[in-house]
């Protein structure tokens, strides 16, 4: 059953512990279920693994203010998805067209790791999320990581054998019970690694093979 996001969500007993932990070291931490944010009615819905320690679950925005943001806000932002490339704070008038951005989890985990009950308990809001998308005209996911292409998988209620994660991929999507409900609006999913420290810096991910699949969805938008 599809339901809809809260911020007061405290279903995951071990995410709400380590919260409420959190923001007793830090008090001016945001610390709590991270929203979505971007456009209300976008074609590209973007998807992350988990609020960062320092990032989301500090600012209250995904991706804002932590290494995780810099990379993709400014590809965002050369595509035309964002009005400006900074994400450093909630305050900044960032603004996204065409695009929203929203998390696998919406909590964040001890270590930056969900465990799969975690997964599958939040997945019910990205099932809501993505049915919002598919019924305002969204053609476009995007998973940024293994743990985000298979929560999408989930949601839709695909088998994720089928369609296996690595970067660069492309997914067309066939319809399943949820896109039969929506009149089997299509959808299609692009993978890329996460834009992670860690990826980044190993270069695992480059900043041209993230922009590649940038270049991919926006030539697919405008086909």
């Amino acid at each position: 059953m599809q339901s809809r996001f809260s911020v007061d969500c405290r279903k995951c007993g071990r995410l709400a512990g380590f919260l409420d932990e959190v923001k007793s070291r830090y008090p001016d931490y945001y610390a709590r279920p991270v929203p979505a944010f971007g456009d209300e009615a976008p074609r590209l819905l973007i998807i992350g693994l988990a609020p960062g320690m320092h990032g989301a679950n500090r600012t209250g925005r995904p991706f804002t203010g932590d290494f995780a943001g810099i990379l993709l806000y400014r590809t965002l932002y050369k595509f035309g998805f964002a009005n400006h490339e900074g994400s450093a704070s909630v305050k900044d008038n960032l603004q996204l067209m065409q695009c929203r951005i929203t998390n696998a989890v919406k909590c964040l985990p001890p270590e930056n790791k969900p465990d799969s009950s975690e997964i599958r308990q939040c997945n019910h809001y990205l099932a809501a999320e993505i049915a919002d998308f598919k019924a305002g005209g969204g053609a476009a996911l995007l998973a940024l990581g293994a743990i985000a292409h298979q929560a999408v998988l989930m949601a839709l209620q695909l088998k994720p054998g089928i369609y296996p994660f690595s970067h660069g991929a492309v997914h067309a999507l066939p319809g399943n019970s949820t896109a039969k409900a929506l009149n089997n609006c299509s959808l299609t999913l692009y993978d890329s690694y996460h834009c992670s420290r860690y990826n980044t810096q190993t270069r695992r991910l480059t900043p041209s093979m993230f922009e590649q699949i940038f270049e991919k969805i926006r030539a697919d938008m405008t086909a």
